[in-house]
């Protein structure tokens, strides 16, 4: 990994290229974030670097946190987190990563996590079908049908697409195009949609496609 950096999610938009072309774009705003721990290989095992974004209160921190941020010295962070770059040994910690570490044209995968859905019904959640609405089926027109044969396998698969908590989860959406960067703001265009409602946390890093 060479680049990666922590942002929140502004929302959507459209820009026009040079030939007039719509593009719609998510804008994310990236960093600044600074360089809260250092990873070695001696100490850690790996080599790593802990990221931390978004000013937070103290009252907010928690002892262990609150710790962590002091002996780093770097104010208290709302977002951690760690990325392997490559070539760790190029920041210290009380560094800043901002957004003019990715260019325009660079291939990215967004990391978030997808809006929260509640508790979905087997249609919402697992695109099933509806029962038909004649020949005596109700009143279960929406409730997923038959979980699987009676003496044999005697259980349900695993797997089976079933009523339950949907989304609020970590979604990464790979291989999107930086479409436009404003360094002033640090503010990134990422053409099409990133996971998350708006104001939600997304991690940007190097697609492992591109």
């Amino acid at each position: 990994m060479q680049k990666g950096i922590i942002g929140k999610k502004i929302g959507m938009t459209q820009i026009f290229d040079e030939t007039g072309k719509v593009i719609p774009v998510t804008v994310v705003e990236a960093g600044p974030c600074v360089v809260v721990q250092k990873k070695t290989v001696e100490n850690d095992g790996y080599a790593a670097l802990q990221l931390g974004y978004g000013d937070a209160k103290a009252q907010r921190m928690n002892k262990p946190m609150k710790g962590h941020f002091d002996k780093a010295d770097v104010g208290y962070k709302k977002a951690l987190k760690e990325f392997r770059f490559d070539d760790c040994d190029a920041l210290s910690v009380g560094d800043i990563v901002k957004a003019d570490a990715f260019a325009v044209g660079d291939a990215v995968d967004v990391v978030g996590t997808s809006k929260g859905k509640g508790f979905a019904g087997a249609i919402k959640r697992h695109n099933q079908h509806r029962l038909k609405e004649t020949h005596g089926t109700g009143p279960v027109h929406r409730q997923a049908g038959s979980m699987g044969a009676c003496s044999s396998p005697s259980r349900i698969y695993k797997g089976k697409g079933m009523a339950g908590h949907m989304g609020a989860e970590q979604v990464t959406v790979q291989n999107l195009e930086i479409v436009k960067i404003d360094t002033e703001n640090n503010l990134i265009a990422i053409k099409g949609a990133v996971p998350g409602p708006k104001g939600g946390i997304v991690y940007i890093v190097d697609s492992v496609k591109a």
